[in-house]
């Protein structure tokens, strides 16, 4: 196993790579957006405040971008970590990377766009993600949410039902999930649980799954009545793939939390896991919410597909917003900002 000094030291040769991100177009448009805003917007005395408010936006997405960069390596393989720590990377790689950058860049963008839409039309939008282990599905999960508003677009990832839930209708749990007017949720895992896991692993006998299989067809009847729209994403990567995952997690303390029993049991039974899948595609396929694949072995590929994919799927139009006018600040002369006690202060180590 990798030391965590040794992550470390591969992170910040990663934060080094921000001069590949400083040459994406949308940095440049943005800054040079703003940069026309302020010269003709501030006056001739204020120049060094213009230097510096362009600065600290430089910053600010630097910062932005330079979260997605550490969301990549916690994705990247050990084999790519080596090959980035010895600076081993093709012409074509480091081409493919900046692509993948600028289009993700402006996939987020649109699907900002389509959050305002949402809200505007007080639209419903539940989106159901499966999968095998390791398949994908929160990395992609991530880079849909991550430049959205989390009171809009919520992630539910319900864990195992404890014993009162067990005595529940099996969708109980879920429904106090579902979206109101305006709001999209994303499903990392879902009632299909009970075709997959609960079945392979034999948490439900014969009589629950065959009931569900009854039920599920007409409960997404009534979500898509009630005026919710239902997309349901299944991840599939190959056995080789899981196997080289996997082994990528039990090798990195970063990442061994995601391993659970259950995991590597998938393992075992890779096969019944297999047989279960076809059934649930099968049996809930339907017109009201029918069942999309995405190739998930390449992640970069397989965000990208699904993200422009679900952009494809609601008819989102961009929403004109007003301009916003900044309220210069009130001051009072009598008022006097009081001291903070020194032992208030979270110390700067950084």
């Amino acid at each position: 196993m990798l030391p965590l000094r040794w992550f470390c030291d591969t992170q910040k040769r990663l934060l080094r790579a921000r001069s590949i991100i400083t040459t994406l177009s949308q940095i440049r448009h943005k800054l040079a957006h703003f940069t026309t805003i302020f010269e003709y917007t501030m006056s001739l005395e204020s120049v060094q405040q213009h230097e510096d408010l362009i600065r600290r936006i430089r910053e600010d997405l630097m910062d932005s971008y330079d979260e997605e960069l550490e969301m990549e390596l916690e994705d990247r393989s050990m084999a790519e970590l080596t090959a980035a720590a010895s600076g081993v990377r093709t012409d074509t790689e480091r081409t493919a990377r900046r692509q993948y950058f600028q289009e993700l860049f402006r996939l987020q963008g649109e699907l900002v766009k389509l959050q305002d839409w949402v809200v505007r039309s007080r639209h419903k939008v539940v989106i159901l993600f499966e999968g095998r282990d390791a398949a994908g599905k929160g990395g992609v999960i991530k880079r849909i949410t991550q430049r959205l508003n989390p009171r809009v677009a919520r992630v539910a990832a319900l864990p195992a039902p404890n014993d009162r839930e067990r005595t529940q209708w099996y969708f109980q749990r879920y429904v106090s999930h579902l979206p109101a007017a305006g709001e999209i949720v994303l499903f990392d895992r879902s009632w299909y649980n009970r075709a997959g896991v609960e079945r392979v692993m034999g948490f439900c006998n014969d009589a629950e799954y065959e009931e569900f299989f009854r039920t599920v067809p007409e409960f997404e009847k009534m979500l898509a009545r009630s005026g919710i729209q239902l997309i349901k994403y299944w991840f599939s990567i190959t056995d080789e793939e899981q196997h080289s995952r996997f082994l990528g997690r039990i090798h990195d303390p970063l990442k061994q939390w995601k391993l659970s029993p259950m995991d590597l049991e998938s393992r075992v039974r890779w096969e019944d896991y297999t047989k279960a899948k076809e059934i649930m595609l099968d049996r809930t396929h339907i017109p009201e919410a029918r069942w999309w694949i995405v190739q998930g072995v390449d992640k970069k590929a397989a965000r990208l597909n699904c993200i422009h994919h679900l952009l494809e799927q609601i008819p989102y139009e961009e929403v004109q917003q007003e301009a916003i006018q900044l309220p210069a600040r009130v001051r009072n002369e009598d008022y006097i900002r009081q001291p903070v006690s020194p032992e208030m202060i979270v110390p700067e180590r950084y």
